[in-house]
């Protein structure tokens, strides 16, 4: 009876030989449909522009690569891979627009990045990166997602980031959130959940945003000046100690924190204008009494004015000749 594929009898019934040949070619099969599927991938990059490389397990990128031309690869997916640097030959897709770098070992940020002046949209979350370069703040990104990493700050050039429109750096264990975010005119998602902030940059009130989320953090107040933010729609405060407005308060949602903040602002423009006015009524009214006590005490202050003016006229003062006379 003919038999199909390998050799069914048992190992011990096998040749040395014959069993070394037979674990080789199972070997052999197993890794040809990896090498096949990666070479197939850097081929349809080729014709398509869009090179998927996700979950290869790879720790470099592919040397075969080099046998394909990806200068015109616009979106790149390398997540959930090995790699513990951003891959140097990425660096040289001119036309990249979009770069995914999800559920890697990245440490660190090269500044060759920048030569990738048409990236909009970059994903560095679920790494071990510690510092973003201000380098990175010189792409046209439009979406940036730095969330569970290791920061520890944000560099004060993110203010140049003019055309990003939605940043998640939540997870992370980033203390204070630099003044300059407050130049991010096109922001409209702003996740920094799960950090360890305090306070909450005023800055932030001039943005348009539409979705903001600083919950699980250890913010005690909350702006007075962010009622003026009319475009913003969610608004995420669970698990801070907050105290302005209270717990009870942000339970409710955005409305009621939003009247909250009105009301406190009101209440503390009425004070300031209780503490300004007695000032402005002392200064506006000199003298209080009848408009005849007004009027009389105006006349004596004419009169003794007049007095002044004559005994300076009659005061003649001696020579000293006219005096020893």
């Amino acid at each position: 009876m003919a038999t199909l594929g390998p050799d069914s009898r048992p190992l011990s019934q096998l040749a040395p030989g014959s069993v070394q040949t037979n674990i080789s070619s199972l070997g052999s099969c197993n890794n040809m449909p990896m090498n096949r599927g990666l070479e197939r991938a850097l081929e349809e990059a080729v014709n398509s522009g869009i090179l998927n490389l996700s979950a290869r397990k790879l720790k470099e990128f592919p040397r075969t690569a080099a046998n394909h031309d990806l200068t015109d690869t616009v979106d790149a997916d390398l997540s959930r891979n090995r790699l513990t640097d951003i891959p140097s030959e990425v660096c040289h897709f001119i036309a990249l627009e979009t770069l995914n770098l999800y559920h890697n070992c990245i440490r660190t940020i090269p500044d060759s990045i920048i030569t990738l002046q048409s990236l909009t949209s970059l994903d560095l979350s679920r790494n071990q990166i510690v510092v973003l370069p201000a380098c990175l703040c010189s792409l046209p990104l439009r979406v940036l997602n730095a969330s569970n990493n290791k920061l520890g700050a944000l560099p004060e050039s993110i203010g140049q980031l003019t055309d990003l429109m939605d940043l998640d750096i939540s997870c992370n264990e980033i203390t204070t959130l630099p003044p300059h975010v407050g130049r991010l005119k096109s922001l409209r998602e702003l996740s920094v959940r799960r950090n360890f902030l305090c306070t909450l940059p005023e800055e932030l009130a001039e943005l348009p945003l539409v979705k903001l989320d600083v919950s699980c953090n250890k913010v005690t107040s909350v702006p007075l000046c962010y009622r003026k933010m009319t475009q913003l729609q969610s608004l995420q405060l669970e698990n801070n100690p907050l105290q302005s407005p209270p717990a009870q308060i942000c339970i409710k949602g955005r409305v009621h924190i939003f009247k909250y903040l009105s009301m406190e602002a009101c209440r503390s423009e009425k004070m300031a204008d209780s503490l300004y006015l007695p000032v402005m009524d002392g200064l506006s009214h000199p003298s209080t009494g009848s408009s005849e006590d007004i009027e009389q005490s105006r006349k004596q202050d004419t009169d003794s004015e007049s007095a002044a003016t004559m005994e300076t006229r009659d005061y003649q003062p001696q020579s000293p000749r006219t005096r020893t006379a």
